[in-house]
């Protein structure tokens, strides 16, 4: 897929794990994506974040964790079997996370934050590019002692899961967000 860089950003939109198949990206084009991700805005060069990919085999792991995740959050076994199955929908996820150093004497916190809001915009908007199909998901799964552990090292936050693959449809156009105008004003100093 080829379009100009605006029509780009102006056409990407999340499409949901049950919206998308086979193929997802190989090795080259996640590749693409992170070189993209680390192009965003980082005050410091620091990285604050990893993309964890999960892929092949590797979703028969995460399909499973889900699944004791939603035990422990007090699922049924139907709400059990619908985590497990979530999880395999994707062709390919990636765990973001997020590697935030509180203490940073000159970078702090919210713009590590910001860096990584910058990174994961890339990421998606380069999956667009490739003629990926995308959506980031979080949720209450995020803060599961047992999801943290398997994605996770000491002092990382679990931000989420990518779901990628090949949209099986197009996408409809989105009509601008309500209220998206006030999200643009001219500042004036106050008068003193």
């Amino acid at each position: 897929m080829t379009m100009d860089g605006l029509t780009l950003l102006r056409t990407r939109a999340s499409i949901g794990p049950k919206h998308l198949a086979e193929p997802g990206p190989d090795e080259a084009q996640l590749r693409l994506m992170l070189e993209a991700a680390l192009h965003a805005p980082d005050h410091g060069e620091l990285v604050p974040y990893r993309f964890k990919v999960v892929s092949g085999d590797a979703r028969q792991d995460m399909s499973r964790l889900f699944g004791e995740a939603a035990r422990r959050a007090g699922k049924d076994d139907a709400g059990v079997a619908l985590d497990e199955e979530r999880a395999l929908r994707p062709p390919v996820t990636v765990a973001v996370v997020a590697r935030v150093d509180m203490g940073h004497p000159q970078v702090p916190a919210h713009e590590q934050w910001v860096a990584l809001g910058g990174a994961l915009a890339n990421f998606l908007n380069a999956a667009h590019a490739l003629g990926f199909g995308g959506k980031m998901l979080s949720g209450a799964k995020v803060r599961d002692p047992g999801l943290v552990a398997a994605f996770c090292e000491p002092g990382e936050t679990l931000v989420g899961w990518i779901a990628l693959g090949t949209p099986l449809k197009a996408p409809k156009p989105r009509a601008p967000k309500a209220g998206g105008e006030a999200a643009l004003t001219h500042w004036v100093a106050a008068q003193r």
